[in-house]
């Protein structure tokens, strides 16, 4: 069981891009390029990863940069820049104890990063953050997802899934399970996830994270107040990836928001 303060690590960082597979046409990123276009450079992409939309922006020659709070991530974002003939500028920080050396005009919170801080102060602490990064007139863009999109009316929801994919190097199978617990009355998700190398029908590596809580649940009325009492204006909810006005009952919403002038 991983007990470290960061959560990507080990086999979860290994094998990340392996299970998300091709992630060429996902709506967000073409999403965030438009928001880009729209707002403004430098950029500040936040919870990077290994890069997914990071390196595809610097291909195209946006002035962005990254963080992350797990190291390996980003040495997999560093490697995958190198291939690349990139050179990434990425900082090694968490969303709470945030602080750069320069401010942006457009941050982007991809992949509903900002749920993962769990603490409601800490959540406070991170818009603080956010706003304190930001030009005079910067964007912040953050999409929200919902923990549980089923019609359960029940106090607690739990869900499972396992995926394989087939590592190209050596023909290994990388299987991942996840269990999902949904806590409704506090809008809280638990998790917990298994990692197995399998060779020849055998398992021959396993690694097991836990994390408790993982993800916190908003509401779009929720995700709307944080904005403004953090002293965002402007503010708008978009659906899903889209600049359409957002619906009731979308399962992924955008929240878009300025710092005053």
């Amino acid at each position: 069981m991983q007990t470290t303060e960061y959560e990507y690590r080990g086999m979860m960082a290994e094998f990340w891009d392996l299970l998300r597979g091709d992630t060429t046409h996902w709506a967000d990123r073409f999403f965030f390029k438009d928001v880009v276009a729209q707002s403004g450079e430098p950029v500040l992409d936040v919870g990077c990863g290994t890069g997914r939309l990071l390196l595809d922006f610097l291909q195209d020659g946006i002035d962005i940069e990254g963080i992350d709070n797990s190291p390996e991530m980003l040495d997999r974002c560093r490697q995958k820049g190198a291939e690349l003939g990139l050179t990434p500028k990425l900082y090694c920080q968490t969303m709470e104890r945030l602080k750069l050396p320069r401010k942006y005009q457009t941050i982007i919170v991809p992949s509903s990063s900002f749920q993962l801080v769990v603490e409601r102060k800490a959540a406070w602490q991170v818009m603080h953050n956010f706003w304190r990064h930001l030009h005079l007139g910067g964007l912040l863009v953050m999409p929200f997802m919902a923990l549980h999109t089923g019609d359960s009316q029940a106090a607690e929801v739990i869900g499972e899934s396992t995926r394989e994919v087939v590592r190209p190097t050596d023909g290994a199978t990388i299987r991942r399970w996840t269990r999902s617990r949904v806590d409704r009355v506090n809008n809280l998700e638990h998790t917990e996830d298994r990692y197995e190398v399998i060779v020849a029908g055998q398992v021959v590596a396993s690694e097991a994270h836990s994390r408790s809580p993982a993800t916190r649940g908003y509401t779009q009325a929720e995700a709307i107040n944080l904005y403004w009492e953090s002293g965002f204006i402007d503010i708008r909810v978009t659906s899903e990836f889209t600049q359409e006005p957002v619906k009731p009952d979308d399962s992924i919403f955008c929240l878009w928001g300025s710092r005053p002038r």
